[in-house]
């Protein structure tokens, strides 16, 4: 029984997300939860005590990554690909390459020009399906890989919706029991979009290199543009621009992936991006905003092993599709400011993680709002009641970005008013805003994750600010 209890810990806690043909899996994980299955031994139990133990504790002994590269003609995706594999292999990983699928079939004498309308569109849904069933098998090896594994797809199922119309888009997901959520946010780990050199550095765009490519500048930069809007939503979406040269720009993709997986490279390769949050005074009218997708929201503190580690549950979702991710933040190691574990959850494993919830937080609950503007990915969070008082009209705006100064400002959204910048400062941390205890008597509120603290008498004239900027 020993080895068999050690066999099953030895699996992945956070299984790969599939795209149910026949019905949602938000309903078939409810199912599974509100009936039990009568052969559940003490085994199982203590298997799952053990799962859960491990997530809450960010002790992953095993690691499956999966990854989106995309982005329009000639971005770099081949050799990012290459980089990324050379890369992650040096640190020990295992790493699968899941090739293009339309490349694969197109290579095979396909011509949209002399596809019918009708046929187009089949062919379309075809790719989807044959996609789903290639990354399932390498999805599959991840899992039953002994190393930790980074999964590279050449891009995703998303990535179908930039060929066809919203309309035939939408009944294509109707007709195949498909949603955003499964296809989009749980079905891959992080989405990178590398931008097309057809827009930033049009002297390096070429197709001479390309079987399957035959695009001009301008239908290059339409592509690049409508390949990242079919991923606008998925929580870790990151666009590689080209205001670098191309050496800098695959070294930003590196660090991107590594940053989200909480790998410390070091000074293998130097930091560029990091995470920016903006005060906003109002939300605009839907009409000032480009394309956007918004997610129902919910956070929950759990426990900690720590004083100094923070826990949380997150709940996103569209249409009653839900995504579960669980974060460990814990503070400075090895010279980076903040380390953050993510894993993505079961309903199983969220629900069971929610027993675990902090009663000195209360739940925090958003709008977010995600959309492009100049090739920068925004996240707006909206809060909403039920909250804290001090959480009542607040508007937040983050990205990621390597930018300064006013090549910075010039990229902020200019049909938002932004207040200030309040990226670090612990007004603004959704940890502080989810306490319930008021922030001049509470031990729990959290200056930084580094060891130095503010005197209380700064906390006080801070909330009077924060008090101010509620009330604008």
């Amino acid at each position: 029984m020993r080895q068999q209890l050690n066999k099953m810990e030895s699996t992945v806690a956070v299984k790969g997300s599939e795209i149910e043909a026949a019905k949602p899996k938000e309903q078939h994980e409810k199912n599974k939860i509100d009936s039990p299955s009568p052969n559940n031994s003490k085994l199982e139990t203590i298997h799952q005590a053990a799962q859960l133990s491990k997530i809450n504790n960010g002790d992953q002994q095993k690691r499956v990554y999966k990854i989106v590269l995309t982005g329009g003609p000639c971005g770099g995706k081949t050799t990012g690909q290459s980089r990324m594999c050379t890369f992650f292999e040096n640190l020990g990983w295992k790493v699968f390459r899941v090739p293009e699928t339309a490349t694969v079939l197109l290579g095979g004498g396909i011509k949209f020009s002399d596809l019918t309308e009708k046929e187009a569109y089949k062919f379309q849904e075809n790719l989807i399906r044959t996609m789903i069933q290639i990354e399932n098998t390498y999805f599959e090896l991840g899992k039953s890989s002994k190393r930790n594994c980074l999964i590279i797809c050449d891009r995703g199922v998303m990535d179908a919706s930039a060929y066809i119309s919203r309309k035939k888009w939408e009944r294509m997901l109707a007709s195949n029991n498909w949603n955003p959520i499964e296809m989009r946010d749980n079905r891959y780990n992080q989405i990178l979009h590398l931008v097309s050199a057809a827009n930033g550095a049009e002297e390096f765009y070429s197709t001479e290199e390309h079987a399957c490519r035959s695009e001009c500048v301008d239908v290059a930069r339409e592509l690049d543009y409508k390949s990242a809007a079919a991923w606008v939503g998925h929580p870790y979406f990151d666009v590689i621009d080209n205001s670098t040269n191309f050496e800098t720009k695959m070294n930003r993709m590196i660090e991107s992936v590594c940053q989200k997986v909480g790998i410390d490279i070091g000074d293998r390769l130097q930091a560029t991006s990091r995470k920016l949050k903006y005060l906003v005074a109002s939300l605009p009218t839907d009409s000032n905003f480009p394309p956007f997708q918004d997610f129902d929201v919910e956070h929950h503190y759990l426990q900690s092993s720590g004083p100094k580690v923070q826990a949380r549950l997150r709940k996103r979702g569209q249409n009653n599709h839900w995504s579960y991710i669980h974060t460990i933040r814990r503070p400075d190691v090895h010279g980076q400011s903040r380390i953050e574990v993510k894993t993505q959850l079961t309903q199983r494993d969220y629900i069971n993680l929610l027993a675990q919830r902090d009663d000195a937080h209360f739940t925090i609950y958003k709008k977010r709002r995600c959309f492009l503007v100049n090739n920068q990915y925004f996240q707006l969070d909206i809060y909403k009641e039920p909250s804290h008082p001090r959480c009542k009209g607040l508007i937040l705006l983050e990205t990621y970005s390597s930018l300064s100064g006013d090549a910075l400002k010039n990229c902020l959204p200019k049909f938002l008013d932004i207040v200030k910048e309040v990226t670090g400062d612990p007004l603004y941390s959704m940890f502080n805003l989810s306490l319930k205890e008021d922030w001049s008597i509470t031990k729990k509120f959290c200056h930084s994750l580094q060891s130095k603290s503010i005197p209380k008498p700064v906390i006080r004239l801070e909330r009077l600010i924060c008090s101010l900027v509620l009330c604008i």
